[in-house]
């Protein structure tokens, strides 16, 4: 589950917004969730709205205004609303004065309340792909993340098939390492896997034999990337002879898997002795782009076998 407590939001964005921390100081220990937003109908960030009341509240000179306007039995009412709502912090921008309510408002209840120098646009463009990332749905996966060519693929296959070993030269041939072993991917859009490496394996690389390598001490800056994009999972597979005489040499449907509601294009490669298989991961992203471009060299080569039959028939 991913979460973010305000004490977080606060010291990271504390410089970029200007924030100051002028209320509702109780309340730094609050926390938001994936699970309580996905459950909720309410928006993470907006201007103040008492009867759709958003996670965090923005209120510039305008709400301001209105909350000073209010006759004292319509600004209780509003107030009771904003209390039996889910608010998890207030932000007053363009640095409007901060109305007597909102104060009283944010102490009573515990509700953090900071002010900031910036317009309210300007937080909300800051803050919501900042949450949208911290908060987006995760999961792990075992494998190797690699940016081969630009883009994040990822390899897999049943343990000691060689997916470390095949990272390790496709690092040596200038592509860059993401993760080993582990694969943390975060749906960080509705048709995007954002995959990072935990903390506590960044820069490392399992090998049998050679043991825990430095790929940035070894290969560089330039070979490590701290998160990528999957677009693409290469399946490593250790067929028998029989099955590996028997795979299709010609796939025409394309395969997927699911990952958190999205579908990441996969390619099955055989592993026997004697394949490249850096190259044939080079090969398969290649192909990959190109398809993503509309050209798929499978179909071409279908349309051309199917027009020299017919224009066997006809000689």
């Amino acid at each position: 589950m991913s979460q973010i407590s305000i004490a977080q939001l606060f010291e990271d964005k504390r410089q970029k917004l200007g924030l100051t921390w002028e209320g509702g100081r109780d309340g730094s220990d609050r926390r938001l969730d994936d699970d309580a937003i996905s459950r909720s109908t309410q928006e993470i960030v907006g201007h103040l709205n008492f009867i759709h009341p958003n996670w965090i509240q923005i209120l510039s000179e305008t709400e301001s205004d209105y909350l000073n306007r209010l006759d004292p039995e319509a600004l209780q009412r509003n107030m009771q609303r904003l209390a039996q709502s889910s608010i998890w912090c207030l932000i007053v921008a363009g640095g409007a004065s901060v109305p007597p309510s909102i104060r009283k408002f944010a102490d009573s209840t515990r509700t953090p309340l900071f002010c900031s120098p910036h317009s309210s646009l300007e937080i909300t463009w800051l803050l919501r792909p900042y949450l949208g990332r911290v908060l987006a749905h995760s999961s792990s996966r075992h494998g190797v993340l690699l940016d081969v060519l630009g883009m994040g693929v990822m390899i897999t296959g049943e343990s000691g098939v060689g997916k470390s070993e095949l990272a390790l030269e496709l690092v040596s041939r200038g592509h860059g390492l993401v993760a080993d072993d582990i694969v943390e991917l975060y749906r960080i859009a509705p048709e995007t896997l954002e995959g990072r490496c935990p903390p506590m394996l960044r820069d490392f690389l399992e090998v049998r034999g050679l043991g825990m390598l430095n790929i940035r001490t070894i290969f560089g800056e330039t070979a490590v990337r701290r998160k990528k994009n999957m677009k693409l999972i290469v399946h490593l597979q250790k067929p028998s002879s029989a099955d590996f005489n028997s795979l299709e040499r010609l796939p025409i449907n394309d395969v997927t898997e699911n990952i958190l509601e999205v579908n990441i294009r996969k390619v099955i490669i055989p592993v026997a002795a004697g394949r490249n298989l850096a190259v044939l991961v080079e090969a398969a992203v290649r192909n990959y782009v190109l398809q993503l471009r509309g050209i798929d060299s499978a179909k071409e080569f279908l349309v051309r076998h199917q027009q020299e039959m017919e224009n066997g028939k006809t000689n």
